[in-house]
């Protein structure tokens, strides 16, 4: 009969180890709900080996929530290839999923708390937003810095997405399915709204419209409001 034998973790691999920990605690509750106590007990080792690997409480929550907005931005990054209104679709379907997953991390992540130092989160949500920027702007085939009036059209809809997800999970009263096509509709009402008042805007729109399938998100937008001014 053989025995197991508990193998020692390297100093990295412990670290990202309790990262990963919290995290998964943190998808249950805030992070200020959540001690070092059980985070240590969820990881099988004692508080005093917590601090050993991170100074303090502050600096292993802002690791947690390091890793967290890395996989947030990463929710963004999808191929060029097929109309844009499907590629935004499945992009929402995959913020989504981690606001789902991961709702009082992502709360506390955007909203920020006593948990975190300020100045912290709002660098870290600053790094999510301009990677989401930078991500929307190469599908829509501009160069950076682009014209002002897109800036603020791909900005204004990123914030939209966010205080739709937070607004979502105080009580989850819209199906998450509907708010994910919503917010693809409002990408192309603002982009609609700037193309009205801009040449340029007006002529990339076109561009993206123009092979829109039948069936997709922004066909479905244009259909929906017909149908309403009739």
């Amino acid at each position: 009969m053989s025995t197991g034998v508990r193998r020692r973790m390297g100093v990295e691999e412990r670290r990202q180890q309790l990262i990963g920990v919290a995290l998964e605690l943190f998808s249950r509750r805030s992070p200020d709900e959540v001690s070092i106590d059980e985070i240590a007990s969820a990881a099988g080792i004692s508080r005093p080996l917590v601090y050993h690997y991170f100074p303090g409480k502050l600096s292993l929550y802002e690791a947690a929530l390091q890793r967290a907005a890395e996989d947030l931005a990463g929710r963004f990054v999808e191929p060029h290839d097929g109309p844009l209104g499907g590629r935004l679709l499945r992009v929402m379907r995959r913020y989504f999923d981690f606001v789902d997953e991961h709702g009082p991390g992502f709360s506390a992540l955007m909203r920020g708390g006593p948990a975190v130092g300020s100045s912290t989160a709002n660098a870290l949500v600053d790094s999510v937003r301009q990677a989401a920027y930078k991500q929307v702007l190469a599908h829509l085939g501009a160069f950076d810095p682009p014209p002002a009036r897109l800036e603020l059209v791909i900005r204004s809809w990123i914030s939209l997405a966010e205080s739709t997800a937070l607004i979502w999970l105080d009580g989850r009263r819209i199906p998450r399915a509907e708010l994910e096509v919503q917010l693809v509709h409002d990408f192309a009402a603002l982009a609609a709204v700037s193309a009205a008042q801009d040449k340029e805007m007006s002529l990339l729109l076109r561009g993206l419209l123009k092979d829109e399938p039948a069936d997709g998100p922004f066909t479905d937008l244009v259909g929906r409001l017909m149908a309403l001014a009739s």
